[in-house]
């Protein structure tokens, strides 16, 4: 009977370290996986339901994360996968909506210059938005999450060279939506 307890609360304790370091190694991530499930699917509630359902398949595969690896790539990428499966049972639905502003507001400014900068911010997010999911992703991990190419090769688990061809389609293609939403022409 002693011998019984005492596994039962050894086993206890092997979960409570288990979740005691998925907390330590997973949690401090959990705005960038925001930030990334917001920008694939377009909706913040959405986005919301996607890390919930990320970071639940992250504790239940916890014993695979290899300690001393990247655990945010790690979690991004159980993030995308997500998402990515939530986009194809959604194709058939139209999700938008405008994304709030997460810019601080700043009090000293010029009232016209902060309406500039709300604007070009908008213009931008639009234009972000209108990108296909592939070239959204590798901009958002890259530029907003400050990835390494061979980082987000790993996260979308796609040869390094494609990593590297789109996100120059990507910056190429905003580049000419943002063209096009300021009225400006490449000659």
């Amino acid at each position: 009977m002693p011998e019984q307890s005492w596994n039962n609360s050894r086993r206890e304790g092997v979960g409570k370290d288990r979740h005691d370091l998925f907390e330590r190694t997973v949690l401090p991530h959990i705005n960038s996986a925001y930030n990334l499930a917001r920008w694939l699917t377009r909706n913040e509630q959405d986005a919301e339901d996607n890390v919930q359902e990320a970071l639940l398949r992250a504790f239940q595969s916890f014993e695979t994360f290899i300690v001393g690896r990247d655990a945010r790539a790690w979690v991004l990428a159980i993030v995308r996968n997500c998402c990515r499966t939530w986009l194809k049972k959604s194709r058939g639905s139209e999700i938008s909506m405008a994304l709030e502003d997460n810019f601080p507001a700043v009090t000293w400014s010029d009232p016209e210059m902060e309406l500039i900068k709300s604007a070009n911010s908008q213009m931008l997010r639009n234009a972000l938005e209108e990108l296909p999911v592939e070239y959204r992703e590798i901009l958002i991990l890259r530029e907003l999450e400050e990835f390494s190419y061979k980082e987000i090769a790993q996260i979308v688990e796609i040869p390094l060279g494609t990593v590297m061809s789109r996100l120059s389609r990507a910056r190429r293609e905003l580049q000419a939506r943002l063209s096009i939403a300021t009225g400006e022409t490449r000659a």
